[in-house]
């Protein structure tokens, strides 16, 4: 089990984390999901006892990040956003390092790194830094995984990656989690929620909300309305403007529109806005992690 206990974290004048408290049950597949600044990185960090938090703790398998940080590095993996694997070396020539870290070795392990390893098998004598995104991505989880963790943290591991290689990361952590590792992936797309069994909202260093990915969107209490038009700005002026209007953004090349009544209709936004002129098509649509995402932190600005 991984706890976080009123966890806090400031950089100078910055809050990164604030009073930051969740588990994660023993088998779970754990997201952190949120934009660039919402703290994710922070909250690694002190997870695998790499920074200390200002307040509060943070226990993995009952160690104490603090005091029991030598016990921790033991039974945790830990895949850091930017690639930090040694660039000169070639990947097997990392992956026997990181074996040794540990005291074990690549031979007696390899069952453990095969399916994925034996991908970057052609290019074993590589240098790491030659390899492409995905690849060197594959070779970072083979390091955190060779010494056979039982706890797994990934920060950002699909960034910068492409949409094939960010599906085969994933497919990887499906058949880790269904082996019974427990996981904590944190990452900026949305679009990852849905993969994982309960996700942490984070933003500006607080959780918005913790829940299965399902349970996340049953809590959107609201209707909302999908607008298409090719007069974009300005119906999207006019959307701000209206009294009916609780939120309105762009989503992609449709306007998502949240009204501040659950009986408004689609005929009520359609001829809102035909009587300026606009040519639109209005759909009530079912809202997904990002729909969610952008509501909660609406509220978190208007309460804050």
């Amino acid at each position: 089990m991984i706890q976080a206990c009123n966890i806090g974290k400031s950089y100078k004048s910055v809050e990164a984390l604030k009073d930051i408290s969740f588990t994660v049950n023993d088998g779970e597949l754990f997201g952190v999901i949120g934009p660039d600044g919402a703290g994710k990185t922070s909250l690694i960090r002190i997870l695998v006892s790499l920074i200390l938090p200002d307040k509060g703790k943070a226990f993995v398998d009952g160690f104490n990040t603090v005091d029991d940080y030598r016990k921790i590095r033991e039974i945790i993996g830990y895949m850091p956003g930017k690639f930090s694997l040694y660039m000169d070396l070639s990947v097997i020539e990392n992956l026997e390092f990181y074996a040794s870290v540990f005291g074990v070795s690549v031979k007696n392990n390899y069952f453990l790194v095969k399916d994925i390893f034996d991908q970057l098998m052609p290019f074993k004598k590589r240098r790491a830094g030659q390899l492409s995104g995905g690849m060197k991505q594959k070779l970072a989880l083979c390091c955190a995984l060779i010494h056979k963790p039982k706890y797994l943290f990934l920060d950002e591991p699909t960034t910068g990656v492409d949409a094939v290689s960010r599906k085969e990361f994933w497919d990887m952590i499906f058949k880790l989690r269904a082996e019974g590792m427990t996981i904590v992936a944190s990452t900026p797309y949305m679009d990852e929620a849905s993969r994982c069994d309960r996700i942490a909202l984070m933003q500006n260093g607080e959780i918005m909300d913790i829940n299965t990915p399902a349970g996340i969107i049953d809590n959107f209490n609201r209707r909302l309305f999908a607008i298409k038009t090719k007069y974009v700005s300005n119906s999207l002026n006019l959307l701000k403007q209206w009294n009916k209007t609780f939120l309105v953004y762009l989503f992609g090349d449709s306007i998502h529109w949240i009204p501040t009544d659950n009986d408004t209709t689609v005929f009520d936004v359609s001829n809102f806005l035909a009587a300026a002129d606009n040519s639109v098509a209005v759909d009530e649509v079912i809202p997904n992690i990002e729909d969610c995402f952008i509501f909660l932190n609406n509220n978190l600005k208007t309460y804050n």
